[in-house]
């Protein structure tokens, strides 16, 4: 099938996936996500053969995943992800490293660069694919919502980070002056975004909030495409870029036009939820390599053993690291929204894929893991937590977030 009728084929899973979750909301809350990668395989070459994807799609696909961390970016608000959830976050993220690192070394026999992708891999949390389930869900708002963004953004943040200086290519200490140089850049355009903006900046956001001149949605874009080529320029993961530019936007909006901010905020969820994300998720699908998972033992071995590995390095240090007196079955759900990967697996393992460091097999069963990750941990959170809050603990919630 040609490119254009490929994407023809992937808007109309896109339409179908919500329909599907929506029927199947009746029995069972199941993540969009879910159908979205599941139909993609199903309509890869794997399977049907009935879609391709080429250079068009993959860069679709890609701004798709710069959307989804952008996204994830704009969520975080450092005004109430502070103190001590965030220090209680970033140190079980490096618990997550160390043991992710050297578990992966056991696994491989001590074969350095392999371990350090694989052990990398294990520590990412799909903060981007776990916030539409959360909020969906309505947990979003409050203490619990609070946890999960602060844990969940050091997920995405840190891999990045540890791709840029473990598998970027470079000398650990090159690797560092060059995060450290963005990273001055970055600090420099949030002392930028943080000074308070002319009078006209928010009227004219407001004048053209309804109008095709769209001034805030155009702003918006070139935040992110400058923070994307900034990150290019540096030779870092574009997904940095993409994180910084969410964080970047919201504080020029909430602090210029917060009446404005949700107006602005829905239209960018729009564009990345409505055309960008599923597109991202369905070609998942669609490159999938099921033949390497399904024709060798090793690699189907593989997948419940990865699948464990993120359980046990990304969610027990998050379920020991909760904030103290969270109730122990929302640690429980926290531990398994830490440990739900997938954008992320696939960048590093395509890394890994590139400068053969893993094989076709490995690289299958961790995004096959990554996948089933998605399938099976925000559901099992989400009936956690529809069981864990209670209205007659609700009281008992709220307490416990203030000594945080």
């Amino acid at each position: 099938m040609t490119h254009p009728e490929t994407l023809i084929l992937i808007m109309a899973v896109a339409v179908l996936a919500p329909l599907l979750a929506y029927g199947a909301g009746r029995w069972v809350r199941v993540p969009l996500v879910i159908f979205e990668i599941t139909l993609g395989i199903l309509i890869g070459p794997d399977v049907l053969g009935w879609a391709e994807t080429g250079e068009v799609l993959d860069v679709l696909a890609e701004l798709g995943l710069a959307m989804l961390i952008f996204l994830a970016g704009y969520e975080l608000d450092f005004a109430e992800v502070r103190g001590g959830i965030l220090r209680r976050s970033v140190w079980a993220w490096l618990l997550a490293l160390a043991v992710g690192i050297g578990l992966a070394l056991l696994l491989t026999g001590a074969d350095v660069d392999r371990g350090v992708v694989i052990g990398t891999a294990l520590t990412s949390t799909a903060l981007g694919t776990v916030l539409p389930i959360i909020r969906d869900a309505g947990d979003l708002d409050g203490p619990f919502g609070t946890v999960v963004l602060a844990f969940g953004a050091v997920g995405e943040f840190g891999p990045i980070i540890a791709m840029a200086l473990l598998l970027g290519g470079r000398q650990p200490l090159e690797s560092a002056a060059v995060l450290a140089a963005f990273a001055l850049l970055t600090a420099a355009a949030v002392v930028w975004a943080l000074r308070p903006r002319p009078p006209w900046f928010a009227d004219i956001v407001t004048r053209t909030l309804h109008t095709s001149g769209q001034f805030a949605m155009r702003f918006v874009m070139l935040l992110l495409v400058c923070m994307l080529g900034l990150s290019a320029a540096f030779g870092l993961d574009v997904l940095l870029g993409a994180f910084a530019a969410g964080m970047l936007t919201r504080l020029v909006l909430t602090g210029a036009a917060p009446e404005s901010s949700a107006a602005v905020l829905s239209r960018i969820e729009a564009v990345g939820f409505g055309f960008l994300v599923p597109l991202f998720f369905v070609v998942t699908g669609i490159e999938f390599d099921l033949d390497s998972l399904l024709s060798g033992g090793r690699a189907l071995a593989l997948l419940p053993v990865f699948l464990l590995l993120f359980l046990v390095v990304r969610g027990l240090p998050a379920f020991a690291l909760a904030p103290p007196g969270l109730p122990r079955a929302d640690r429980g759900a926290l531990a398994l929204y830490s440990s739900t990967c997938l954008p992320l697996v696939v960048a590093i393992t395509a890394i890994g894929l590139d400068g053969d460091v893993i094989g076709p097999d490995e690289a299958a069963a961790l995004v096959g893991a990554a996948m089933a990750s998605v399938l099976l941990f925000p559901l099992l959170a989400l009936r956690v937590r529809r069981t864990a809050v209670r209205p007659e603990r609700a009281q008992e919630v709220r307490g416990a977030s203030e000594s945080w």
